[in-house]
């Protein structure tokens, strides 16, 4: 028994040096990449500022895209002790999709500080990188799904306006949480973040919740297609100092 003991001590040693020596990985990749640019940033070079081989890295990651992949997820966790996700997923249980909305705009401010930069970044490479191009395609086409399975969850509580198809409702989800406008906005318009969660949120609610004297009950789902003016998000407000 003390034997047993022992080796599972042992273990969770080893497993926790692990964790904090690619935590050590992530954030320095994340630090030379903002730095100095995706493609002047090498594993060479993000081993040294860690203290690690570069077969460290490799086995752990398998390379640049990698680390992408991990500063991205760490990103997406947000600032809390909960993750953003799980945080997201727990305001289904609210009945006020106003709400709901409200506080999806909250956590934007959140997140998108953390995974927009990283984001907009590769984008660049992606010009002349089929790998990271690909990763692109990736990341764009699971946070659509997830998009998706938030307007779905909106849909079957009756909060979508009438005649908004699941996935016109997807696709304004997926514009509104899209790295792009924050860069329009925060980065190159100076909004701050807490106006830039708050104007994502009001155009949301305009733009898909039904009006509350008008809301319905839970429907089946629809595929009809709307007219663009249905579609209209609302008008930007100012930007706070």
């Amino acid at each position: 028994m003390p034997v047993k003991t022992t080796r599972s001590y042992d273990s969770s040693k080893r497993q926790d040096r692990a964790r904090r020596r690619q935590r050590l990985i992530v954030e320095n990749a994340e630090r030379l990449f903002l730095r100095d640019g995706y493609t002047q940033t090498t594993i060479a070079k993000i081993a040294k500022c860690a203290g690690v081989s570069t077969d460290t890295v490799y086995k752990a990651f398998g390379g640049k895209p990698g680390l992408i992949r991990a500063i991205r997820l760490r990103a997406l966790q947000g600032r809390g002790d909960v993750p953003a996700e799980r945080r997201s997923d727990q305001l289904h249980d609210l009945t006020d999709p106003v709400e709901i909305v409200a506080q999806w705009g909250t956590l934007t401010a959140e997140v998108a500080p953390l995974v927009a930069p990283i984001l907009l970044l590769i984008r660049d490479a992606a010009a002349t990188d089929p790998e990271i191009a690909a990763l692109i395609d990736e990341m764009d086409n699971e946070r659509r799904a997830r998009m998706a399975e938030n307007a779905r969850r909106l849909h079957d509580a009756g909060h979508l306006r009438v005649g908004i198809s699941l996935d016109e409702a997807t696709d304004v989800l997926w514009t509104y949480s899209a790295p792009e406008l924050f860069e329009l906005l925060v980065l190159r318009r100076k909004w701050t973040t807490e106006g830039f969660g708050r104007f994502v949120a009001d155009a949301i609610t305009h733009t898909l919740l039904e009006p509350a004297p008008t809301r319905t009950k839970p429907r089946p789902v629809g595929r009809t297609k709307t007219s663009p003016d249905r579609l209209h998000p609302v008008a930007s407000p100012a930007s706070e100092s």
